[in-house]
């Protein structure tokens, strides 16, 4: 069922990749996305990861949204004429714990604009995030632990 949902995956990202939806994009992704995993099988090791899709969907929404409204502040930020701006790094306590989860935390925070995961401790932690302004630091670690870090362990736990 896994591969079956990663084979999906996979044709739909070549679908936007390509900015075509036709059914023959569709069906050359689908083609290709199964050669893909048919080449890397026996490197690919089941990860005892639960997937729950509406779960997943809801991470997607909520990464959209995310996305929309730090687009529209970071604009917002740097077209004033006087720019107040405290930019800085903060320790984000991590509850997630396993490698996929930690790098789709990181790589959300990353995309998202006006933040940048810089590092993970040693004991992995303590994620480390530079804020375009971080005035109020525990503001920003109550945000991504109640939206990005609640949505990833709702979606893969």
């Amino acid at each position: 069922m896994t591969r079956l949902v990663v084979l999906l995956l996979f044709t739909l990202v070549w679908a936007a990749i390509t900015g075509s939806f036709t059914a023959l994009n569709l069906g050359f992704g689908l083609v290709l996305s199964g050669l893909a995993l048919f080449l890397i099988r026996e490197n690919v090791q089941p990860s005892g990861i639960a997937i729950r899709p509406l779960k997943v969907v809801a991470l997607i929404l909520l990464f959209l949204r995310e996305l929309a409204l730090s687009a529209f502040k970071v604009a917002v930020l740097v077209t004033r004429p006087k720019m107040n701006l405290k930019p800085g790094i903060f320790a984000f306590p991590l509850r997630v714990n396993r490698d996929f989860e930690i790098t789709l935390l990181a790589n959300l925070i990353t995309l998202t604009p006006g933040t940048l995961s810089v590092d993970v401790s040693d004991d992995r932690r303590f994620l480390y995030v530079h804020a375009l302004d971080c005035a109020d630091a525990e503001a920003a670690i109550r945000d991504i632990a109640d939206g990005f870090e609640a949505k990833i362990l709702e979606a893969f736990r």
